[in-house]
This record gives C-alpha cells, structure tokens and sequence, in this order.
C-alpha cells in the first residue's frame, strides 16, 4: 500500500485580469476599445462574451499584452487551461520581461499536468521577480513532481529564508525530505505544521506514510485514526489502519479495515490482497480465495496473488485448482520461486516422488544456494534408499549451511544404507560434539550399535534417551530388549509395560513381556499377553502347531 507524499499543487496567488479602462468610447474598434468592452461584460458576468471581443481585437490586428493578459484571465477562469497557457505563452513573447506573464504560464502548465515546461515558466518568473514567493514555491512543487527533491528542497528554502512560517513551503521541504528519505527531519516539520493546523490531511497522510516506511506502527496507528477522524473515507488512513493491525497480527482487524478500502476503492489491488492474506492467516479459507480472486481480476499477471491462491486452493482440498494457479503464477513471472516450491511439495505429498524430485532440481537450477530444495531432494532419495544419491545430496546441503543437524543425521543413515557405518558414526559423533543431547544422534548410534550387535553400548543409548526425556513406545521398547539381553529381566518387564502403557497392542512388547512372564512362572498373564499380541498381529499364528506348510 503506498500513496503520494507531494501536495499535487503549490497554493498560488489568484490570476488577476487587466483594470477596465472606462474611457474608450462606447462602439471603438480600437485595442483599448475591444479591452473595455470585455471588462464591462466581465463585470456583468458575461465571460464568453468578454473573451470573443477580446478574440475579435486579435482578428483585427489590435493585440496587446493587455488584450493576451484578459484573454488568459477569463480561460482560466472557465477552467480551458490549454487555451489559457497559448495566450499567457502569446504574452510572454511580446512582454519577455513580464513576471507574471511567466508564472501565469507556469500556473496554467501545473494544471495541464506539463511539469517541465511548468518548472521551466515559474523559473523564468522567479530569476525575474526573486521576491515573487509564490514562484519559487511552484518551482519547488515542479521539481516534486519531476522526481528532482534535492532542487525542491532548495527552492522551499528559497521561500522560507523570507517567510519562515509560510506552511505551504514547510510542507513542501517536509515532502522533499521525506523523499531524500530524510524521514524523521520531515516528520518534526509536519508535526510542526499539525500543531498549527490540526486539521492538515497533507501533513497526516504523510506523517502515516512516514511511519509506515520505518514499520513504527504505533505512530502509523495514531496518525491515521486522526486522519480518520479528518476524514472518514481517507484511504491513507485506512491503509495505516490495515498495516498496523497486520503488524499486530490483529486479522479481524486488518479484514475490518481492508473490507472498508475495496468498498471505498474497488479498483484497490493491495486491499483485496491483504484482505485475502487476512482471511487466510485466520483460516476462512473460501473467503480468502474469493478476495484473491478479486485481486486477480485487477492484476491478472500478479505472481504473488496467483501463488497465495494457490496455496488456499491446497487448504481447500482442491488440488487441481492449485496446480493450475501455481502454473499461472510461473507464467506470469517465470523466474518466481515460491510457485515452483509448491508445485514440488504438492506432488510430493501427492506420492509422485520422481516427479517432485524432478521440480526440486528446477528450483535448484535457478537458485543453487536454495538449500531445502536440496535438502527435500535428499529425503525422497532416501526413502527410495538411492543412498548414493542421497549422500550426494545432503552433503550439498552442508556446504551451504555446515551446521545443519537433520541434514547431518540423515546423511548418516544414507551413508549407514550404503554399509558405510564408519562414515555414519562420525557424522553422529559430531553432532553429539555440537549438541550433547542430541536426539537424532543418540538414536542413530543405537541403531548402529544393535547393528553391529553391540547391544551393552546400543543400551547405553537408549538409557541416555529415556533420561532426555525420549519416551516413545519404540525407545522404550528397544531399552527393555537391550535390558532383556543383558539379562536384567526385571527392567525389561518395566521397560515393556512401559512401551505397552503408550501402544496397548504392539506386538513386540506384548511377545515378548509374555516370554519373560512365562519364564517367572507368571503363565497366565503371559497367555493374556500373547493373545494380545495375536489379535493385534493375526499372522503371529503362522507356525504356532509347527512349520508353515508350503
């Protein structure tokens, strides 16, 4: 959301017509003549009329300056500007010393919109009257407007060595500097101003935007809701309002204020955008596509939109729908990212690994250093136990980021698929280096050591584990089998029951509590166990009355 923080016009004197000069007699064909005749229907209110005696003086050879000057005055007047600026220009020709010719001129170019050739006629006006203040503030305004702010600002203080207090000069050096981005210098000038004029919109609006631009969203807040106050439907204000609730993550608040711009400004791209990402952070999903949707119909070619709607269409269900906003969104900005990401994760949680795989090396070909492309790239290697592959990949996401522990842990296991248990030790070993406690490095090196079957020191890694607190059916499993071999039975019944507390019917525990039940002459609880275990597992009967039978 962004708004304009130029006044769109410095405040100029009033035009000023020609004296009427009463004593050319009535029913003259001279200059003079037509000139009293037009200052006589001027005055009755007879604009046209005025001006076509006017024109008929030029159509018989009887201009003047004055005659160019009243012709001017009266166009202007009647709003036709582009007339108005031939006859000042007209004036300036005869009368190239004129200074109000020129800023005349400049007025008449600020209302076509023409600022160079605006900026070149108050130029001309002020080199010939310096004290002409309003010149030079017109000047400062063209230069504004032409993007030219260090100029502007020398041409406000211009104005303001003569008349430190003129607000219109305050407000022009305050925009400039805003625009040298020179922020808080025009800040102190607005709040300058609004002690002043508290009714000054100009100088609220860019106060909001001022504060806006360094993300103080508590200034943002207050100034705009005295904006608002100044003006109920300033869109200025609203858009403060919306930045400041998203800032404070207040989503009902910005879908409020939002939902009063695109109301106000239906043709409001940002509204509609961030009245959807509104929607979307609180989770009302359609209503989110919808306002995604509107923002679409404003800007078709919005990456950003298409992707967001995109991602929503996911949350709805509809994945067809997003794969076709994701593909618009590629189309409209091919080099964008975000939408080939999600491509890639949608095919992947959709089990088409190859084909998500293959978009993965996409997002890698144009941004190498996108280390979680690599890194998901890995992990479906692995779970295709290309461990080659995946050693080759996770490695690359090392070189990236070197301190990567789930990267490191899972380049371990490839390199464990790969027979390569001395390369994976290692890589635990130095994550354990890094992070004592860490979890995926304890439950790597237990698995190598069960393994290799060194269970006394694959017990002591599963104990570590329990005492940092891992207590998932399967440590707690695993512990009470090391136990089991150690010959400990009476923790490894602990242990089982343990597991069995947090899986009723994992067949393992269940198998084996009944075994140690059985040996402590504990058989009818160890039956109750084992028929657990078979209703849980049914095939655990193949070759309870002998072997199978082929």
């Amino acid at each position: 959301m962004s708004s304009n923080p130029i006044r769109t016009s410095a405040k100029v004197q009033p035009l000023r017509g020609p004296a009427p000069d009463l004593q050319d007699k009535e029913g003259a064909t001279s200059g003079p003549g037509f000139l009293a005749r037009a200052v006589a229907l001027h005055l009755s209110g007879k604009r046209d009329e005025a001006l076509k005696q006017l024109q008929r003086a030029i159509a018989a050879n009887e201009a003047s300056p004055e005659i160019y000057r009243a012709m001017g005055h009266i166009q202007f007047e009647l709003a036709d500007y582009k007339e108005a600026a031939k006859s000042y220009r007209a004036l300036t020709q005869i009368k190239p010393q004129y200074a109000m010719g020129w800023f005349n001129l400049a007025v008449c170019l600020e209302r076509l919109g023409s600022w160079e050739e605006a900026a070149e006629a108050f130029g001309k006006a002020s080199t010939l009257d310096p004290a002409h203040l309003d010149a030079h503030l017109g000047l400062g305004v063209c230069h504004l407007r032409l993007e030219d702010p260090k100029s502007a600002l020398f041409s406000f203080e211009h104005c303001l060595a003569t008349a430190p207090q003129h607000e219109d000069a305050l407000f022009g050096k305050a925009a400039a500097l805003q625009s040298l981005d020179h922020a808080d210098e025009a800040a102190a000038i607005y709040q300058k101003i609004i002690e002043r004029n508290p009714d000054s919109e100009e100088s609220l609006a860019n106060l909001v935007l001022i504060g806006m631009s360094k993300e103080d969203f508590d200034m943002v807040r207050e100034y705009s809701e005295r904006l608002l106050e100044l003006k109920p439907e300033s869109t200025v204000a609203l858009e403060g309002l919306a930045a400041w609730a998203a800032a404070s993550d207040e989503h009902a608040l910005t879908a409020k204020f939002c939902n009063l711009l695109v109301n106000a400004v239906p043709g409001h791209f940002e509204a509609w955008f961030n009245l959807a990402l509104a929607h979307q952070k609180s989770g009302r999903w359609q209503q989110a596509a919808e306002s995604y949707q509107e923002a679409i119909k404003l800007r078709s070619q919005s990456s950003e939109a298409h992707t967001n709607l995109g991602v929503v269409h996911e949350q709805l269900g509809d994945m067809v729908a997003a794969r076709a906003d994701y593909d618009r969104a590629m189309a409209a900005q091919p080099d964008a990212l975000a939408p080939m990401w999600n491509v890639a994760l949608l095919l992947e949680h959709a089990g088409q690994h190859d084909e998500a795989e293959r978009w993965y090396r996409q997002v890698l070909e144009r941004a190498p250093k996108e280390e979680e492309a690599r890194f998901r790239m890995g992990y479906l290697r692995l779970k295709r136990e290309d461990f080659r592959g995946a050693v080759e990949a996770f490695e690359g996401c090392l070189k990236y980021r070197p301190y990567w522990p789930e990267a490191q842990a899972n380049l371990a296991l490839a390199y464990s698929g790969m027979g390569d248990k001395e390369h994976a030790e290692r890589l635990y070993d130095k994550m354990l280096e890094a992070d004592p406690k860490s979890v995926d490095a304890l439950r790597g090196l237990a698995a190598l050591s069960i393994q290799s079957g060194d269970f006394n020191t694959a017990l002591e890694h599963h104990v570590r584990l329990i005492d940092l607190g891992e207590r998932s059916p399967e440590i707690l499993y695993n512990a009470g089998l090391m136990y089991e071999k150690a010959d400990q039975p009476e923790k490894a019944v602990r242990l089982y029951r343990d597991a069995l507390a947090l899986q009723p019917d994992m067949p393992e525990a269940l198998l084996n509590l009944g075994r140690i039940l059985e040996s402590s002459g504990k058989s009818e609880e160890a039956r109750t166990c084992w028929s657990k275990a078979l209703e849980a597992e049914p095939a655990l009967a193949q070759g309870y009355f002998g072997p199978t039978i082929e």
